[in-house]
């Protein structure tokens, strides 16, 4: 990479900050965010787990980025709303960069990594739950990478999980329906 080191600039006007860089350039800096990519869904999901088993890909819960560096990170972030056929109603899951989960625990004897878990104590079949969760990914490359999000049943007896809506679902003002998001931001290295 090639350094230019300027001690003093002549030629601008007084307080004038402005630098002119060539069409189809551009003047990074490290830290900095060079681009951002976010889908939300505000459809809905449901799938049957059988006990310790993932759901596939979260249907219209994925984003793709294509990053300008081979340097650069990505900021992953997740938002997923929904429940749970079983308990209270509950979102656990993990982030995957195609199908390699990031941003989850150390596998540590039967535990499950996972990159979050978040539940009600209420067993009201009308409420949900959100996960939040976020990394920061190095895929190094450059070419079109895809994050997705994947629901985990963690009880001990088959569930089904829902996205964006509750186990009941019924048609009635005091029963939610809820959007949920993913978000990637470049971060120039």
């Amino acid at each position: 990479m090639s350094e230019l080191s300027v001690g003093t600039l002549s030629g601008l006007a007084a307080n004038s900050y402005v630098i002119d860089v060539a069409s189809g350039s551009q003047l990074t800096q490290p830290g900095m965010i060079l681009q951002v990519v976010s889908v939300t869904k505000t459809d809905t999901f449901t799938a049957s787990l059988a006990t310790g088993a993932f759901s596939a890909n979260v249907t219209g819960l994925s984003a793709t980025i294509t990053p300008a560096s081979s340097s650069s990170t990505i900021l992953v972030r997740v938002n997923v709303s929904g429940g749970s056929s079983t308990d209270s109603p509950t979102v656990n899951g993990r982030m995957l960069r195609g199908s390699t989960a990031i941003g989850v625990g150390a596998p540590v004897g039967n535990r499950t990594p996972v990159s979050g878990s978040n539940g009600t104590s209420s067993t009201s079949g009308l409420l949900m739950s959100t996960l939040s969760a976020e990394t920061m990914d190095s895929p190094a490359t450059t070419s079109a990478t895809t994050y997705n999000f994947q629901f985990f049943n963690h009880s001990s007896a088959t569930e089904t999980v829902y996205v964006n809506r509750s186990e009941d679902d019924l048609d009635l003002t005091r029963a939610m329906r809820a959007a949920s998001t993913i978000t990637l931001m470049e971060v120039a290295g």
